[in-house]
Formats: C-alpha cells, structure tokens, sequence
C-alpha cells in the first residue's frame, strides 16, 4: 500500500468519526437509521465504483 492509498484512507476514517456521533443522535429510529444507513452506503459504494473507473 502506497502513500496514495493511506492517506484518502485516513481522511475517511477521519470524516466518519466527525459524523458518526450527530447521525447517531438524529436517527433514534431503528427504521430511518437503516435508511440512511443504506442511503449511506449508497453513496460510498458509488464514490468508489467512480474513482477507480478513473484512475
């Protein structure tokens, strides 16, 4: 694993960290928790499918 990789690696986990604690406390609902979280991954499964069509 190059520096390349490390680092947005690290930035992710850095971003969820900020996140995770107010998403936890805006969704008390065990249905829109799953939601979002689906939504979530979504998102995430979509940013990585893209980026590595383009690099």
């Amino acid at each position: 694993m190059g520096l390349e990789e490390i680092i947005p690696a690290i930035f992710l986990i850095a971003v969820l960290i900020l996140i995770i604690p107010n998403f936890l406390k805006t969704n008390l609902k065990l249905k829109q928790l799953i939601q979002n979280l689906f939504v979530w991954f979504i998102i995430v499964v979509s940013i990585v499918i893209i980026s590595y069509l383009i690099l």
